[in-house]
């Protein structure tokens, strides 16, 4: 498939190509600033207070804020694989609302590589709930496959 994530591989892929992203980016002053880590078991997890700035209904968690923080995950999972890839289709389902005064945690996981184009999965979970999950199909860059 590819190489085993890590940590070293996800922030020197990842490098200058994210440093603004609204998701993950730590140069953009408006953005989530989700940091992700790797897992033994080879999982991208990043946790996220997320607050009422980010509410679509009353107390709950703007879709679109649940949508690009999976697809974030998803994006750095495939960095800490050495890989650099765009979205080409994400598909989310929404299980549960997702409070917005409460923490949550989301994960991603390669499922199947076949370069160009990569399927990765991501979950978000909520007081020991999943919310949300998605399902990604991602074009590598040109130049995209790090050594």
């Amino acid at each position: 498939m590819t190489t085993e994530p890590t940590i070293e591989c996800l922030e020197a892929t990842r490098g200058g190509l994210h440093e603004r992203c609204v998701v993950c980016g730590r140069a953009g002053p408006a953005g989530l600033g989700l940091e992700f880590r790797v897992e033994p078991d080879g999982r991208i997890v990043a946790d996220f207070a997320a607050g009422e700035a980010f509410e679509g209904y009353g107390g709950m968690l703007h879709g679109g804020v649940i949508s690009a923080i999976a697809d974030g995950a998803m994006t750095n999972c495939l960095f800490a694989h050495g890989i650099a890839a765009v979205t080409g289709e994400l598909t989310v389902r929404f299980r549960h609302p997702v409070q917005a005064d409460r923490s949550l945690c989301v994960s991603a996981m390669l499922v199947e590589a076949s370069e160009p184009l990569y399927h990765v999965q991501a979950e978000i979970i909520q007081d020991g709930v999943v919310k949300a999950t998605a399902k990604g199909k991602f074009m590598q860059s040109p130049g995209g496959k790090q050594p």
